[in-house]
């Protein structure tokens, strides 16, 4: 069995962060685990490529939904990266921080004011490498490169004017902290190649001496000595293998895969732990809760006169353009980010802030992996950026090859349902602003049949489906929150040695993308590791939350 200082589970955006940030430092040493492999399939590299890395096994957990009452009896597709980078090399690639008031209620609900915007907002800038340079919002020397998009659509300029006709004014950046507007979305990536976080934090990483990264090899659960998490065992070439740790275990396999590992390894509900036969070691009921994910609402605008990608992509002449304009100048379609126009707007002048974040994009299909539609169509995707439904991520099985069971319990409250009615008629009435009239706009989907709310809401329990961010299942909170599973140093409540950097951790979704989020917090977490260390303190054991893990710890 080999030692490390640190072994960090999972080399996804987080992971890439931490083993960049903590093997700075030539005293720690660090093992990194990955489930996938290495991110060499060239699909990763080109953007339009996560049209064949999604739903793939070589890059893809491929997980589902359960049915899902709220969208109509449905299962989803539920992608995950499996690869170094996990989700960032195979993601839309959008760079988003959410707003201010997000990180100011983590700040309220940790008890830490290290969470509010005015103090993340240099950690964001200390990873970024923004085009433009450094600014009081963007830094300009960090690993996380953010560029403009290399194409316009007309058809994309159209609908921008429309929003701003039904009162979305222009932005040029979204990630000031107020991301109210309509614009480009800025993108991760570096002359038209998807820049993903193994590009960014690993690969300089890989040469030093004190990280050891392995790749194909599953976590199947965690060791112990009493209270202290002390290593992993994990699955590689069908062979077992362990690591022990000498100040922690960091997980950062994901809000879908940290929680079932927690559960594998005897830490959460005792009575939902014992119905698989696994040993309860410590109890924490919030383990596998809390799961939010933005749902989106893809309306189909069939248009005359102008151009979209359903068209130009329909020949096999306009393919083989497009695969040359990519080759020579890294520019046009397949340089497109799957979402080019953004939008964040209120859903109804109640709200106080935008709740609703637009996807535009100059294309249409029935589903992704569907074929594109044979006519020229937009498609505006609405999702509600601060749902109050909640759902869950539990082992489905004492196996760790079982997929866990997803259940996200969309669109299972009535305010989620009003809002989702509400988006609905908001999209139509941006469609039908003066801007689009000449290109004769016709709603294909949901359908202009739909008008009730009740209608709408069946409507959109039919056309949602995930914008792939599942946060919240480790959620970080103070020690009287009972379903608090981390504090607000990301320490697993009641265990030593053991922290949880990952999406998992947040307590509510941020307002638009997760990705640079989870970033974020990995750029925290390991200054915090690195104090912890220099004070000899490590992931000491943060008092569990009351009143179950009190009661019922092994």
């Amino acid at each position: 069995m080999e030692t490390f200082d640190y072994i960090i589970v999972g080399a996804g955006s987080a992971g890439c962060v931490l083993a960049n940030r903590l093997t700075q430092d030539p005293d720690i040493n660090v093992l990194l685990l990955e489930a996938g492999g290495k991110d060499d399939y060239h699909w990763i590299h080109i953007p339009v490529g996560y049209l064949y890395c999604i739903g793939n096994p070589r890059t893809d957990w491929l997980y589902r939904t359960e049915a899902e009452a709220g969208l109509n009896g449905r299962s989803l597709g539920y992608p995950r990266g499996r690869v170094l980078g996990g989700c960032s090399s195979i993601n839309g690639m959008i760079y988003m921080r959410g707003q201010r008031e997000d990180y100011d209620e983590w700040a309220r609900l940790s008890g830490d004011d290290g969470w509010k915007w005015d103090n993340v907002l240099p950690l964001f800038k200390r990873c970024e490498d923004h085009h433009r340079g450094p600014s009081e919002f963007h830094g300009a020397h960090g690993e996380w490169r953010v560029e403009a998009q290399r194409l316009r659509w007309d058809i994309l300029e159209r609908f921008a004017d429309a929003a701003e006709q039904a009162g979305i004014p222009r932005t040029d950046d979204f990630n000031r902290g107020d991301n109210f507007g309509v614009g480009y979305f800025e993108v991760n990536q570096r002359r038209g190649i998807r820049w993903n976080t193994a590009k960014a934090f690993l690969r300089r990483a890989s040469e030093r001496p004190n990280l050891t990264i392995v790749t194909g090899v599953q976590v199947s659960a965690l060791t112990f000595d009493g209270r202290r998490c002390t290593g992993v065992q994990y699955i590689g070439g069908g062979q077992p293998h362990a690591a022990a740790a000498r100040h922690e275990v960091i997980l950062s396999a994901g809000a879908v895969n940290t929680p079932q590992l927690l559960e594998l390894s005897g830490i959460g509900q005792p009575e939902r732990l014992r119905a698989l036969g696994i040993d309860v070691r410590h109890a924490l009921a919030g383990v596998g809760e809390n799961l939010q994910d933005h749902l989106q609402l893809r309306t189909v605008v069939k248009v005359n006169g102008v151009r979209t990608l359903n068209t130009r992509a329909s020949s096999l002449w306009g393919k083989l353009c497009i695969g040359v304009e990519y080759a020579f100048n890294q520019s046009g379609p397949m340089s497109m980010a799957p979402s080019q126009l953004g939008a964040f707007a209120r859903s109804d002048p109640s709200q106080a802030r935008p709740n609703v974040e637009y996807h535009v994009q100059p294309l249409s299909l029935d589903k992704f992996g569907d074929p594109l539609h044979a006519f020229n169509a937009f498609t505006a995707s609405a999702c509600n950026l601060r749902p109050t439904s909640r759902g869950s991520v539990h082992a489905r099985s004492a196996d760790y090859h079982d997929a866990p069971v997803i259940a996200p319990n969309y669109l299972s409250t009535d305010e989620d349902r009003r809002v989702a009615a509400d988006s609905l008629r908001l999209t139509r009435r941006i469609v039908a602003s003066p801007a689009l009239a000449p290109y004769q706009p016709e709603e294909y989907l949901p359908g202009a049949a739909f008008q009730t709310d009740e209608e709408l809401a069946e409507a959109a329990g039919s056309i949602g489906t995930t914008i792939f961010h599942p946060v919240g299942t480790c959620k970080m909170g103070r020690s009287d929150d009972g379903m608090a599973v981390v504090d607000n140093r990301l320490r697993v409540f009641g265990i030593e040695g053991l922290r949880v950097v990952d999406a998992s951790v947040m307590p509510l979704i941020t307002s638009g993308n997760t990705n640079s989020p989870t970033i974020m917090i990995a750029e925290r977490a390991s200054d915090m590791i690195r104090e912890d260390r220099r004070r000899g303190a490590g992931a000491a054991g943060a008092m569990a939350p009351a009143p179950l893990a009190a009661a019922e710890s092994a």
